[in-house]
């Protein structure tokens, strides 16, 4: 849609309205066959037709180009009223810059800021709109430092809400505790796994050790029986020697 005609100040050129809805062109593209439409108006158009709603020549969203430079400036340079005028903004400005104005605008309707609250005032008036809105919040003036809503005034217990707090925040920290616990006992059978290999890997280790040392005595004892023997063998091959 576009904007409305009476808003605007003074004589509007033809070729600036929309072809479909009839008011001031808003974001417009213009056909192969020069007519010119709202984006949003010639894009819903085009859903359930393929031609210019003007002249019914064939029209494609392909084919759709934005506004002529001259008739683009023509546009913009049209004076037109703020839309908040029935709040009382006097202001008459360019199409060109109402958005900005309209964005900024004093008279317009904004929601409060405070959470759960869904009154909308003009935003010359939001300060004061805060400063009575039953959503506002403020630190308890009895020093508790709980945040409370100014509609809780009255229900606002300082021993209750701290109790409650406190009851909070040691759940929070058995589950602390608890998690911590569980992370070291996960840690600790990690190790103790682990400790479990190195020694079953230490005692396989031992053993083959044992067995080595037991093959190298075994070898120690053959190698000094077979030096007797042969020492035997010298004496009994020294006495021959002397017989003879």
């Amino acid at each position: 849609m576009g904007y409305d005609i009476e808003r605007f100040v003074g004589y509007v050129n033809e070729g600036l309205l929309c072809s479909i809805c009839r008011d001031v062109l808003e974001d417009p593209l213009q056909a192969p066959c020069e007519h010119a439409f709202c984006t949003a108006c010639i894009h819903g158009w085009l859903v359930h037709h393929s031609n210019c709603p003007e002249d019914r020549q064939t029209v494609d969203v392909s084919l759709l180009r934005p506004l002529y430079r001259y008739m683009k400036n023509d546009l913009n340079r049209l004076q037109l009223r703020c839309k908040n005028r029935e709040h009382g903004c006097v202001m008459i400005c360019s199409l060109e810059s109402i958005d900005r104005h309209e964005r900024e605008c004093e008279y317009s309707q904004i929601p409060c800021s405070n959470a759960g609250c869904t009154v909308r005032v003009e935003r010359r008036n939001l300060d004061g709109h805060l400063a009575v809105c039953e959503y506002r919040s403020r630190e308890c003036p009895n020093g508790c430092g709980i945040i409370i809503l100014s509609a809780e005034d009255t229900q606002h217990n300082c021993i209750g809400e701290l109790r409650t707090e406190l009851e909070l925040l040691r759940s929070e920290m058995i589950c602390r505790v608890e998690e911590a616990k569980h992370e070291m006992e996960s840690r600790l059978d990690s190790q103790r796994r682990h400790m479990v290999q190195k020694e079953s890997i230490l005692q396989n280790e031992i053993k083959e050790l044992k067995s080595q040392m037991s093959r190298v005595m075994s070898d120690v004892r053959s190698l000094m029986a077979a030096e007797r023997q042969h020492r035997q063998e010298l004496e009994q091959a020294e006495l021959e020697k002397q017989e003879l």
